[in-house]
C-alpha cells in the first residue's frame, strides 16, 4: 500500500540572528527525519517544546521545504513538482488544523466564507454546489446552520475549532495534520473535539498526524507514537505499548511525567535543561540528561534498532529492558 506521505532523511536548518559578524549560528530544527503515514492511520508525535514537532508537521504538509532530504506525497516527490502542481496537490490533498482557532480564522469573514474559501480557490463545483458543500461541512462537525453567517469572534472556542476542522476537510484531503488542536480549549470542550476527530477519522478514512504535548491523549488517539528530541525522531512505538514497553529512556520519562489517578507512579526526573538547538551535543543529543549515558553516547548517534514487536524501533545505545514496568524503572533511576 502506497503511503499517503513519506519523509526521507529530512533536515531543516535555519539561520539564527546570533553568532559572529561573518557567520551566523544555525538552528537545527529537524535532523534526519524518517516517517511514513499510511492511509487511514493515525500517527501521534510527542516531545518537549522546541523538539521539532511543529517543524515536522509543516514539512509533511508542504509549508516548510526541508534543507535536505525528500518528501513524497502519494508516491511523488513534492519538491520536484512544478510549483503550480505542488500547490494544487498539497492544497487539495492535505489539511492542517492549527493550535489557536482564534488566530487561524480570518475574523472578518463569516463561517460560510471561511468554509467556502478553499472551494473557491480550487474551483470546486458550481456556486450552488459550493454552498451545499458548506452546509455538509457544518453538519459534519456538528455546527448548527444558523451559525453560517456568524463571525469567528461571535463563536465559542470549541465552535471556532470545529470551523477550523471543517475547513481542513473541505476538499476531502487524504491527510490531515493536527498541530496541538486542543491546547487552547477547556477540558470539557477538548474532549468533544477529540471525540469528533476520532469519529471523522473512522467515517472518512483519514490519515491523521496528531501533534500534542498531552501524552495520554496522543496514546489514546494514535496507532503509532513518534517520540522526538532536539529535532530527531528517537523512537517509534505502537500506541498500545508505549506506556510500559517503550525502550528509549526519554520516552519512558515523558510518559512517567503524566499524572494518573488509577495507577500513579513517581515521575522519572531529567536533570539539566534541554540543550540548545544551535549547538546540539555530540552523539546522542539526550545524553546530557540521561542517567544511562556513557562515552559511547558522546561518540555517535545510534542507528534505529528494531524491537521484538513489529512496528517498534528506537535509537539508543543503552535501551530500557524489554517490558520493564516504568514503576520499576523510576525506582532504579538515581
Amino acid at each position: 500500500m502506497t503511503a499517503v506521505v513519506q519523509v526521507r532523511d529530512a533536515h531543516v536548518v535555519h539561520k539564527a540572528r546570533s553568532g559572529g559578524l561573518f557567520r551566523r549560528d544555525r538552528v537545527y530544527a529537524l535532523t534526519g527525519a524518517e516517517l511514513s503515514v499510511a492511509p487511514g492511520e493515525t500517527v501521534g508525535v510527542v516531545g518537549e517544546s522546541g523538539c521539532g514537532k511543529s517543524t515536522l508537521a509543516k514539512v509533511l504538509v508542504g509549508i516548510q521545504r526541508p534543507t535536505s532530504g525528500a518528501v513524497s506525497y502519494q508516491g511523488r516527490d513534492l519538491w520536484t513538482m512544478p510549483p503550480g502542481e505542488r500547490r494544487a496537490a498539497v492544497g487539495a490533498g492535505t489539511g492542517m488544523i492549527f493550535q489557536d482557532p482564534s488566530t487561524a480564522l480570518n475574523r472578518r469573514l463569516t463561517v460560510r466564507r471561511v468554509l467556502r474559501d478553499p472551494l473557491d480557490v480550487h474551483r470546486r463545483g458550481t456556486r450552488a454546489q459550493r454552498e451545499e458543500r458548506v452546509r455538509e461541512l457544518m453538519a459534519l462537525v456538528g455546527l448548527p446552520p444558523v451559525l453560517a453567517d456568524a463571525l469567528p469572534g461571535q463563536l465559542s472556542g470549541g465552535q471556532r475549532q470545529r470551523v477550523a476542522i471543517a475547513r481542513a476537510l473541505a476538499l476531502d484531503p487524504a491527510l490531515v495534520v493536527a498541530d496541538e488542536p486542543t491546547s487552547a480549549l477547556d477540558v470539557s470542550v477538548r474532549a468533544q473535539i477529540l471525540n469528533l476527530l476520532l469519529d471523522l477519522k473512522e467515517r472518512l478514512g483519514l490519515a491523521l498526524v496528531f501533534v500534542s504535548h498531552d501524552i495520554q491523549t496522543v496514546r489514546r488517539m494514535s496507532d503509532r507514537v513518534i517520540t522526538m528530541y532536539l529535532g530527531r525522531i528517537v523512537e517509534e512505538t505502537p500506541a498500545d505499548r508505549v506506556t510500559d514497553a517503550a525502550r528509549h529512556p526519554y520516552t519512558r520519562a515523558l510518559f512517567s511525567a503524566t499524572p494518573g489517578l488509577l495507577d500513579p507512579i513517581d515521575p522519572i526526573p531529567l536533570s539539566g535543561p534541554v540543550p540548545s538547538a544551535t549547538r546540539p551535543p555530540s552523539g546522542c543529543p539526550f545524553r546530557t540528561r540521561c542517567w544511562k549515558a556513557d562515552g559511547a553516547c558522546a561518540e555517535s548517534m545510534p542507528d534505529f534498532t528494531a524491537a521484538s514487536r513489529p512496528g517498534h524501533r528506537y535509537r539508543c545505545h543503552h535501551p530500557v529492558e524489554e517490558d520493564m514496568p516504568t514503576r520499576d524503572l523510576a525506582r532504579q533511576e538515581p
